[in-house]
């Protein structure tokens, strides 16, 4: 697998692991707190910003290898 390959299911792993942790900390968390509040903030943000990421590496990616 090439370095690109990895990467763009490295950000697409990452992606749904802070979606993940955005439902757990909203939805499934056990006892709603500070922590899992600032925990849920953390995953929707990193939710919106790692495709944002992951589309500005593709593009660089393919203008470097054009």
């Amino acid at each position: 697998m090439s370095i690109k390959g990895f990467h763009l299911v490295f950000v697409t792993v990452s992606t749904l692991l802070c979606l993940f942790l955005a439902l757990w900390s909203f939805v499934l968390s056990p006892e709603p707190s500070a922590m899992a509040t600032a925990l849920g903030v953390v995953g929707v943000l990193g939710t919106l910003i790692m495709p944002i990421y992951g589309v500005c590496f593709y593009r660089k990616i393919t203008r470097i290898h054009t």
